[in-house]
């Protein structure tokens, strides 16, 4: 199996850029459940990680403790702000295997905040394409480069994959 090479620099990059795309769902998630802070401590967890670069196994279990809130919301729209909270925590732990596998944790912060964003306006998909379209936008081109090394993803038949493979052709182009 063919090897990515994922750098200190570029897992910090990709740690950022997840941070940044999961903070514009967030408040979907906190809407729901006020007195949970499992997502907005993996958020936290990952910006911790941009500055001091080290991985933690705090970082992994706040990473699996956004994904319980996932499943305890409730609401569709909050389970997938979460689930993009603990993608974001994850995206350090990418190991360098050049599966679509790994792409899809590159890739899972933004593609779960377009469909939260999606979900809550009414599954109007032209809300999550915008969404794409953003995190495309501010994706550092470390980002675009780690997403190159590894293999395309393909469309897939639910909307998840549709988002995945927009984000992830558009990344490449």
């Amino acid at each position: 199996m063919d090897e990515v090479t994922i750098g200190d620099e570029d897992r910090r990059l990709l740690g950022l850029w997840a941070a940044d795309c999961v903070e514009r769902a967030l408040p979907l998630f906190e809407a729901k459940a006020p007195g949970d802070n499992r997502p907005r401590e993996a958020v936290d967890g990952i910006r911790a990680f941009v500055r001091e670069g080290r991985r933690t196994g705090r970082l992994r279990s706040l990473a699996w403790a956004a994904q319980a809130a996932a499943r305890e919301v409730g609401d569709p729209a909050a389970a997938a702000a979460a689930r993009a909270a603990c993608c974001a925590a994850a995206t350090p732990y990418i190991h360098p295997l050049a599966t679509p596998h790994q792409s899809k944790h590159a890739l899972g912060p933004a593609v779960y905040e377009a469909r939260a964003r999606e979900l809550a306006s009414g599954e109007d998909i032209r809300v999550g394409d915008e969404e794409i379209r953003w995190a495309v936008e501010h994706a550092p081109q470390a980002v675009r480069e780690l997403v190159r090394r590894m293999p395309p993803r393909s469309p897939g038949r639910s909307r998840l994959d549709t988002l995945y493979h927009r984000l992830d052709s558009a990344l490449r182009g």
